[in-house]
């Protein structure tokens, strides 16, 4: 065999380009099925299922949910027993959602789901690989949990930068932990000056309302323009 010179193909660009032009198809038909669409990331555990089960208690039918997950559909049976339609991706491995996924669940998902105003897309458990992925959302939002710690914002700072919203989770645990929640949102602020926050707790509702009317706003100023 030859022992020429090796060269090195980037595959990245095209990759990324394949996945904007079908987030855009999925922004046309998101807007022309009424919904507004929030993509949330997280670590595994984060709280992202519990988050969404409290928003189906809160709006029923009018949320529609895609999950994303590597095997089961187990966070999908949760949001269905908590009031909202819900459709199941299994990635098989994949680390994160991209648009051909979502536009794929979606077309097979919008009949059950007909009527909803809003979408929710829970992505694969990762603060890394699903932060360059645009899914065709209105609203990229990161859920981060006391739990974890007050310093992932720096170590992952290609997912904070281009977030529309910081969730700090898990405020009803602040008084048993060392994390601070300032920190949190200080440094995404830092990278991310823009950002809205809401400090929540699935479990005692703090913070819910204020995040739900959030959506509402959301969803009202997007077809009033």
């Amino acid at each position: 065999m030859s022992g020429g010179p090796s060269r090195r193909v980037s595959i990245e660009k095209p990759v990324m380009t394949r996945n904007d032009e079908v987030a855009a198809a999925n922004r046309s038909m998101f807007l022309d099925s009424g919904l507004f669409a929030i993509n949330v990331i997280g670590s595994p555990g984060a709280g992202k299922t519990s988050l969404l089960e409290a928003l189906a208690n809160r709006f029923a039918r009018d949320l529609a949910v895609i999950e994303g997950d590597v095997r089961t559909r187990r966070d999908a049976d949760r949001v269905e027993k908590a009031g909202s339609p819900a459709w199941q991706i299994e990635t098989g491995g994949a680390c994160h959602l991209d648009a051909a996924m979502v536009r794929r669940a979606w077309m097979d998902f919008r009949e059950t789901a007909r009527g909803s105003r809003y979408l929710v897309i829970e992505n694969v458990g990762n603060l890394i690989c699903p932060s360059s992925y645009d899914l065709g959302e209105d609203v990229k939002a990161a859920l981060v949990s006391l739990p974890e710690g007050d310093d992932k914002v720096l170590k992952y700072p290609a997912l904070f930068s281009r977030i529309d919203v910081l969730l700090i989770g898990k405020m009803d645990l602040l008084n048993h932990l060392d994390a601070d929640p300032d920190r949190l949102e200080s440094e995404c602020r830092s990278l991310r000056p823009g950002v809205t926050v809401f400090r929540i707790s699935s479990k005692t509702g703090l913070g819910l309302p204020e995040f739900c009317d959030f959506i509402i706003r959301g969803r009202e100023a997007k077809f009033r323009a």
